[in-house]
């Protein structure tokens, strides 16, 4: 089993407090986090955020490992996850992850299509979110 995290310090309370984000290797180090970063844009980032840049990149992944698999060459994927922050009763919720993906490749359409379908459903993040994901394909 491969095991790996991230880290998170938080002061104070919702709105007034501040965060610091970071992950085991050191590609985030201490990058703020909080209320504003999560509902006011302002710079930092926030979980939401850090589930779609996981997301997209655990679906290119996948898909990049099956295309190689039906002997699709020349590979070049670009995705976006756009994670959904819902009011929930008194809370919130991630309802929704809407990826959206242009691919291009050496090879036939409907194989990358299939593919792309697979990898949806079948990536790591895509497996744990408990939510209502959604492809946009584009084939170039």
């Amino acid at each position: 089993m491969i095991v790996n995290h991230g880290s998170a310090k938080w002061e104070g309370g919702l709105k007034d407090g501040k965060g610091l984000v970071s992950t085991k290797s050191g590609a985030l180090s201490d990058v703020p986090y909080g209320f504003k970063q999560r509902f006011e844009d302002q710079p930092g980032t926030n979980p939401e955020e850090l589930i779609g840049a996981a997301h997209a990149a655990c679906f290119s992944m996948a898909l990049s490992m099956i295309l190689e698999g039906k002997g699709i060459t020349d590979v070049k994927i670009e995705t976006t996850s756009k994670i959904g922050l819902d009011k929930d009763g008194d809370g919130f919720a991630i309802k929704s992850a809407a990826l959206t993906a242009k691919v291009s490749g050496t090879g036939d359409k409907a194989v990358i299509e299939e593919a792309a379908k697979a990898a949806e459903q079948n990536c790591p993040i895509s497996k744990v979110l408990n939510a209502d994901i959604t492809l946009d394909l584009t084939v170039v």
